[in-house]
């Protein structure tokens, strides 16, 4: 616990055999209470090894439900277990554990309720590989994010961040996309709810194991994120009312 907190981190996995020990191993279990994981009904041997390892907690879908319907189980399962902090980390090895601490601290002691991994701030994406033409992507999108959405955040599209309990219950997620667009759906659903966000500098590494999408779904994954973006942007002008911002 931190603070007096419970902390459970959650892993969205999918094809995560060959990097999960390495993952594991670096996560500071002198706050951790419980690690989560949602195998995605990965066509290797995520779950053995989860097991093996000694994870507590798996969550095996039957069917493939897409990253966004992974952590909807991540997260209903954080929750039953009666979370107070949830940390969302991939088990691609992708972002260092070693982050968890300083962004749990940050809830722990009532400064924010949302803390993000940015590989923006600082160097960290272009230092760990991030291809070029994602990297232009992700700076231009952000922009238009932040005009849209009136907000200043570094980066939206990291995979690393931790909520607060009181953040889980208060938004609907199981209204969002099961694709990837959810991770921005869940960010226009915070802000819609009066949260702010908090970022802390985050380095990054891109290899062949890493979870990463290909250049018709990140242009899928854009096109998504401006439509998330758009319709928060006219709900603020009282023009639509998105099912994502309705009560659960």
């Amino acid at each position: 616990m931190l603070e007096g907190k419970k902390v459970v981190i959650v892993l969205p996995a999918y094809k995560a055999a060959k990097t999960l020990q390495q993952t594991y191993n670096e996560i500071p279990f002198s706050i951790v209470d419980d690690v989560i994981l949602v195998d995605d009904k990965s066509p290797d041997n995520t779950i053995e090894e989860a097991k093996r390892i000694g994870i507590q907690h798996i969550v095996a879908h039957t069917n493939n439900r897409g990253y966004g319907g992974n952590q909807k189980s991540c997260y209903d399962k954080a929750l039953e277990l009666n979370a107070d902090i949830v940390v969302m980390l991939h088990p691609d090895y992708q972002y260092t554990p070693k982050l968890i601490l300083a962004m749990c601290s940050i809830i722990a002691n009532d400064l924010y309720h949302v803390v993000f991994g940015s590989r923006i701030l600082g160097k960290g994406a272009l230092k760990g590989g991030m291809p070029m033409y994602k990297y232009i992507a992700n700076r231009a999108l952000t922009f238009t994010q932040n005009v849209l959405m009136n907000q200043k955040l570094s980066e939206y599209h990291t995979g690393y961040r931790a909520f607060s309990a009181e953040v889980l219950r208060s938004i609907n997620y199981q209204a969002n996309s099961d694709d990837f667009v959810f991770d921005n759906q869940m960010i226009a659903q915070i802000f819609d709810k009066g949260y702010e966000i908090a970022e802390v500098t985050c380095p990054t590494k891109y290899f062949d194991e890493a979870s990463s999408i290909n250049f018709k779904r990140s242009m899928e994954y854009g096109f998504g994120v401006l439509g998330v973006s758009f319709g928060y942007f006219f709900k603020r002008l009282g023009l639509s009312n998105s099912k994502i911002y309705q009560a659960k």
